[in-house]
C-alpha cells in the first residue's frame, strides 16, 4: 500500500477530505491526529521507548478509545527512575521526595537533565525522522515542549493550531502502564493508504482519573486557571470515564489513590487565593471537589463551547449544566466511597 506522506499533496488532502465525508470529523482534525500518531510512533520506536510512558487525555481516546473528543497533544512521561536513578530509589514503584527541600534538589536536577535530554536525544530524533521522511515540518522547542509544526493540507481552525505539542515530565514512573495498539482515525475509512501506526506504552485510566481528578480539584479550590485555554475538556474527560466504569475501578483502588495524592503533594504545591496550602490529600480522602463556582464557572462553560462549536467532541455534546450533573454525581460518589475506613 502507498505510504500517506508518500502521496502527492493533492492526492493527501483529498483523502483526508473523503475521510471527513465519511466520518463526520473535520478534516483538519484528522490531518492533525496523523501527526500525533506519527510522532508516537517515532518515539516509541527508538531507544528511549522502555523509559517513556505516554498518559492524559489523548491516550484515553487513543488507546483506550474511552473518550471521543479529539485531543491534539501528547503528554509523555520520562521514567524518574531511568532520568535520575542516582537520586532516587529506583526500587520504588512511585519514588516521591521525603521532604519540600529534597523535593526542590530532585525538581532542580530532573528539570536540568529533562532539558537536555530533549535536546540532545528527542529533538534529533524526531529531525532525523522529519529528514528521512521528507515531512513538510519543523520543530521548536519550549523548555519541556517540543511543538511539531506542520505545513497543513486543510486550514485549520481558530481553535484547533497546525502543530503537535508534545509534552515531557520526568518526575514520575507513570506506573501502571501497559502497551496499546495506536492508529489513525483515517486509516479506517482507506484501507489502500498506509498510514502510521504506534504501539507505546501507556498509563492505565484509573491513575488517569485520579490525575484529572486532582488537578480539577485544584482548579476548583483556586478559583482561576491558568495555561489558557482547553480546560474544559477535563470535565469531560470525567464523564466519560465514568460511563466507562473506571471511575469505580480507580475509586476501589486506595492504593493508586494515594500514590496520586502523594506524587502530587511532593511535586505539585498549590494554594488558594487565601495563601492555604491546597490538600490531595483530602481529595482521595472524602473531600473531591470537581464542580467549580463563580467567574471560573463562566470561563469553564465559555470554553467548553469553544471546544463543541469546532467540533473536538466526536458524539454529541451533552449541555454544559448537564456536563456539571454528571460531575456532581461522580464527586458525590467518590467521596462518598473515599471516606476513610472506620476501625
Amino acid at each position: 500500500m502507498p505510504d500517506f506522506f508518500a502521496l502527492p499533496a493533492s492526492e493527501q488532502r483529498a483523502a483526508l477530505l473523503y475521510a471527513a465525508d465519511q466520518s463526520g470529523s473535520p478534516p483538519y482534525l484528522l490531518e492533525k491526529d496523523i501527526w500525533v500518531v506519527w510522532a508516537l510512533q517515532t518515539l516509541f520506536a527508538s531507544v528511549h521507548a522502555a523509559h517513556l510512558v505516554f498518559k492524559g487525555g489523548t491516550s484515553l481516546s487513543k488507546a483506550y478509545r474511552i473518550i471521543w473528543r479529539f485531543s491534539e497533544d501528547v503528554d509523555l512521561t520520562y521514567d524518574i527512575r531511568a532520568i535520575a536513578g542516582d537520586l532516587v530509589d529506583s526500587a520504588a514503584e512511585n519514588p516521591v521526595p521525603r521532604s519540600r527541600s529534597q523535593e526542590q534538589r530532585w525538581t532542580k536536577e530532573i528539570r536540568g537533565r529533562l532539558s537536555k535530554f530533549i535536546a540532545n536525544e528527542i529533538i534529533p530524533e524526531l529531525s532525523h525522522a522529519l529528514q528521512r521522511g521528507n515531512l513538510p515540518a519543523k520543530l521548536r522547542a519550549d523548555e519541556e515542549k517540543i511543538f511539531i509544526e506542520y505545513a497543513p493540507l486543510v486550514p485549520p481552525s481558530a481553535y484547533v493550531r497546525a502543530a503537535v505539542a508534545l509534552e515531557f515530565g520526568a518526575r514520575s514512573s507513570g506506573q501502571p502502564n501497559e502497551s496499546k495498539p495506536i492508529v489513525c482515525d483515517a486509516s479506517a475509512y482507506i484501507p489502500g493508504v498506509d498510514f502510521p501506526t504506534a504501539a507505546p506504552q501507556v498509563m492505565l485510566p484509573e491513575r488517569t482519573f485520579w490525575e484529572k481528578a486532582t488537578a480539577v480539584h485544584v482548579f476548583c479550590a483556586q478559583g482561576r486557571f491558568r495555561g489558557g485555554e482547553r480546560f474544559s475538556r477535563h470535565w469531560h474527560d470525567l464523564t466519560r470515564l465514568d460511563r466507562a466504569q473506571i471511575v469505580d475501578r480507580a475509586v476501589a483502588d486506595r492504593t493508586l489513590a494515594q500514590a496520586v495524592a502523594d506524587h502530587k503533594a511532593a511535586f505539585f504545591l498549590e494554594k488558594d487565593p487565601a495563601g492555604r496550602r491546597i490538600d490531595y490529600q483530602a481529595a482521595v480522602s472524602g473531600k473531591l471537589c470537581l464542580v467549580p463556582d463563580g467567574p471560573s464557572l463562566k470561563s469553564l462553560e465559555a470554553d467548553y463551547h469553544h471546544m463543541v462549536e469546532d467540533g473536538l467532541l466526536r458524539e454529541d455534546a451533552e449541555p454544559f449544566r448537564q456536563l456539571l450533573v454528571e460531575c456532581k454525581h461522580i464527586q458525590d460518589k467518590t467521596n462518598d466511597r473515599m471516606k476513610p475506613e472506620r476501625s
